[in-house]
């Protein structure tokens, strides 16, 4: 976090200062971060789970954790520890390391684009008890919706009657429980079982973390758990960057259910962001899964051929997200305005529907093949991506490429100035290519939105206007999609109306000082929602959406950001008075509702008083909730209000069930669907890795994503070749790719070439002095770097055996003040099944003197 994030590690530092918090630091290096902690915990790159595992087997087993009345009111009645499991749910004890539904995949790889999957589950067996299965892609709600029927808006006598019937039939019983948390297939006991074997030995014999530093971890992290304490947990792509990286995030999420600290300030899990709006572009998203708000995307490949059926698969019949229909159809009204109405299913057959996965991998190697013609490379630099020696192949068949950057990058001059090109493996006249490079402005000129990483949305004012040529990446958009709107103007085939009724109308009001951009307060009134007809009439929040087409609205977690034409809450600059406790609430906005915690009624104990006076966020004054914070929970519902046996979203849950988007109101230790590898998290090794897997059978996660190419080739377990484990990160003083800091003198002097980190003991095994240089290796590529020997990395003793790690930065290439090889030249096309993510934080690599 000091590294990357220095900005943000301001305060845990001043929380150390201060408050004398006692921080940790579990990386696989020492670095900048370490120097600043209490404990540094080392770890082999890959065994997170393994680490976490053995916290919750510490806690399970704990004599304060069993005794502590907080920590069990907290379980029994904020999570799912008394729900019981379906009988035929078998772990990974009984299994050999996999769960019950293990199926051989049959996927077809002649389909583009490939889903890259080895294995799948049917989850069916890791329901609730008395719940009805679930399957990916299925309807839920019985025989009625095979054959949808469309409700005519005279029909009507409620906003939400038209698609009542949908979530009515998705409404899950509830659970069946045990309260005293004994009986074996609760999930308190499945718990037990599952996590057992992650003892203080074997988490040393799997990660290389010494057995007395993890205890003091568990110890300090217990001792700052409960009614008065909370502990943090904060995570990057170094968690995310795995086969498994959602699972490694939500076994997280269980050790902190398991402490009581989520929903509590100073408790949670901090997902830190590097980029300006890389959460906003995950919550208006660019990416191909979901839509606005995490609604997911269309499909062709579910049953999703109308709106009903869409709703039915994806929805909810307890909690938030029952109210889906309202948040779907606000959403196609802003796709099509006057266009979309309840007799075409609101425009829904216009609307794009996804093929397969559509993510990185999977497209570049599809474009390799020769199935994609073209690409807009807009803030990513592909040419040193992922496999990169395989991404530039792809590159070389696209008919056009369009680049828009600062700077030239390797992806705008691959195709003269690539290695392959320099070394005479590639002709430049032989790539068909045509590349065109637009110039982009700067941060500083522009102007709109961002998203951080604690959800909130800040508005950021243009210092200047851009030089030259240069546009920003809005008024680009803006002008594409105007361009692509005239060109499909005349056009009757009905594939092409949902271009013909995009709604694309942002034009400023007055004068811009550069003519055919689009206002971004326009934007974000249509994504924070209005009246439908009247757009001076803005939304205060999502509890307004209908399903009715009244209301338009593009993203529901961001409605009422934007609450009055006069009133944009982003630009709010207003920090609570000195001296007092808050929320800073009038300092920008935070999705949803201007909530800083989520899921806050957790703050207070099941009769609605805080848990604890010194950390009060909010609670039930009798008549309502109030506090520092907003209520994420309805106002006026009392703590002993019963759930409604027949009642819909949040009116199914009881005044005691904190966790609003959760069909059961609780938070969930056990995942009885929204994962496709497994309803807990499982240590296993990389898809490349120097040992075998010490807890399982099972060496790999069953169900990765590994793409078969001739150039992704992968090391087999133990591969001789290539002993050593490799990780990848970043540097304080260069910035991704490289692309901008690079070409600055300032920045370029302060790290000026490509750098392998090794331990002294490994230099020494190889003879390899400081500065020297060095070649590193992979089954995808080789390179070369100056050899960094530094008791920032040290060998991994595990069991009867010694595993040196090495660590490389990644922000260089060919272009710039200063270059260097291309580090993900090493890096294979590995991902997690449920996002693609790859896998670049751990894989394996030879090392020598060069």
């Amino acid at each position: 976090m000091a590294e990357c994030h220095p900005v943000a590690f301001r305060w845990p530092m001043k929380a150390k200062v201060e408050h004398d918090a006692k921080l940790i630091h579990v990386d696989p290096r020492f670095t900048r971060t370490s120097a600043m902690c209490d404990i540094h915990a080392p770890i082999r790159a890959g065994t997170d789970i393994a680490f976490l595992g053995g916290l919750i087997n510490y806690v399970l087993n704990s004599e304060r954790w069993n005794s502590d009345p907080f920590f069990r009111e907290y379980l029994l009645n904020y999570t799912n520890a008394a729900t019981l499991v379906s009988r035929e749910f078998r772990g990974t004890e009984e299994l050999e390391g996999v769960f019950s539904g293990l199926m051989e995949y049959k996927g077809n790889e002649a389909d583009w684009p490939y889903d890259g999957f080895v294995g799948s589950y049917q989850s069916t067996t890791w329901q609730y008890e008395g719940w009805r299965p679930e399957e990916p892609g299925e309807p839920r709600g019985g025989e009625e919706l095979s054959q949808p029927t469309r409700v005519e808006p005279q029909a009507r006598t409620s906003p939400q009657e038209s698609f009542e019937s949908v979530i009515r039939s998705l409404r899950q019983p509830p659970p069946r429980r045990d309260e005293t948390l004994q009986h074996p297939r609760c999930v308190l006991q499945i718990l037990r079982r599952h996590f057992r074997r992650y003892t203080p030995e074997m988490v040393e014999q799997v990660t290389g973390c010494p057995p007395e530093t993890f205890l003091r971890v568990a110890e300090t992290v217990l001792a700052n758990s409960g009614r008065e304490r909370t502990t943090a947990w904060a995570y990057a792509v170094g968690w995310t960057q795995h086969t498994y990286g959602p699972q490694m995030i939500g076994c997280c999420a269980l050790l902190q259910l398991l402490l009581g600290n989520i929903g509590r300030p100073g408790g949670g899990i901090l997902a830190l962001r590097g980029h300006a709006s890389i959460q906003g572009s995950t919550d208006v998203p660019t990416l191909y899964h979901s839509i606005h708000g995490y609604m997911p995307a269309m499909s062709a490949l579910k049953s999703h051929e109308t709106l009903r059926q869409y709703l039915a698969t994806e929805a909810l019949g307890g909690g938030y997200w029952a109210n889906m229909p309202q948040f779907v159809v606000s959403y196609l009204k802003s796709m099509y305005g006057d266009a979309a109405t309840p007799e075409n299913d609101f425009g829904y057959d216009w609307h794009p529907k996804i093929t397969g996965d559509h993510s990185h991998m999977p497209v570049f190697l599809a474009m390799a093949d020769g199935r994609v013609k073209g690409m807009l490379c807009i803030g990513q630099n592909p040419a040193t991506s992922l496999n990169a020696s395989l991404e530039r192949a792809g590159m070389r068949r696209l008919e056009w490429l369009v680049v828009r950057d600062n700077f030239l990058t390797e992806s705008a001059t691959y195709w003269y100035n690539s290695p392959e090109v320099r070394e005479g493996t590639v002709s430049a006249a032989d790539i068909p290519t045509e590349v065109f490079f637009f110039p982009t402005a700067q941060v500083a000129e522009s102007e709109g939105s961002f998203t951080n990483t604690q959800r909130m949305l800040q508005w950021h004012f243009k210092a200047a206007d851009p030089p030259g040529q240069c546009r920003d990446d809005l008024w680009f958009t803006y002008q594409l999609g105007l361009r692509l709107k005239r060109l499909y103007a005349g056009s009757p085939l009905e594939r092409d109306q949902g271009i013909r009724n995009l709604v694309w109308d942002y034009e400023p009001d007055h004068p811009e000082s550069i003519p055919g951009g689009a206002d971004p307060r326009k934007i974000l009134r249509e994504i924070a929602g209005y009246r439908t007809g009247d757009p001076s009439r803005h939304l205060e929040g999502p509890h307004e959406l209908r399903d009715d087409g009244s209301t338009t609205c593009a993203s529901w977690i961001y409605c009422g950001a934007f609450p009055a034409p006069d009133e944009l809450l982003p630009a709010s600059r207003e920090p609570d008075p000195p001296d007092t406790i808050g929320a800073h609430l009038r300092w920008g906005w935070a999705w949803p509702a201007n909530r800083r915690v989520i899921y806050n009624r957790a703050s207070a104990d099941p009769s609605g008083r805080p848990w604890s006076e010194r950390k009060r966020w909010v609670w039930w004054d009798g008549k309502e909730w109030v506090g520092y914070d907003i209520p994420d929970f309805p106002n006026r519902k009392s703590p002993d209000a019963p759930a409604e046996p027949r009642g819909l979203g949040l009116d199914a849950h009881s005044g005691r069930q904190p966790f609003i988007l959760k069909p059961d109101g609780v938070g969930w230790l056990f995942n009885p669907a929204g994962l496709l590898d497994g309803p807990l998290p499982t240590h296993y090794e990389p898809m490349e890795s120097p040992v075998r897997n010490a807890l399982y059978k099972q060496q790999t996660s069953p169900v990765l994503k590994y793409w078969k190419h001739a150039a992704n080739q992968t090391a087999v377990v133990g591969d001789e070749r290539f002993p050593y484990v490799i990780t990848t990160y970043r540097l304080t003083e260069h910035y991704l790719a490289g692309a901008m800091s690079r070409w600055n003198p300032w920045l370029t002097e302060l790290m000026p070439e490509l750098f392998i980190e090794l331990s002294p003991e490994l230099a020494a095994e190889k003879g390899i002095g400081n500065t020297d240089w060095v070649r590193i290796e992979t089954p995808r590529g080789s390179i070369r770097a100056k050899a960094l020997v530094t008791r920032r990395m040290r060998p991994f003793r595990l069991g009867d055996r010694v595993v040196h790690q090495v660590g490389m930065p990644w922000h260089w290439g060919w272009e710039g003040v200063v270059t260097g090889d291309v580090v993900n030249e090493l890096t294979a096309l590995v991902g997690d099944p449920n996002v693609s993510i790859h896998e670049g934080k751990a894989f394996v690599c030879n090392v020598e003197k060069g």
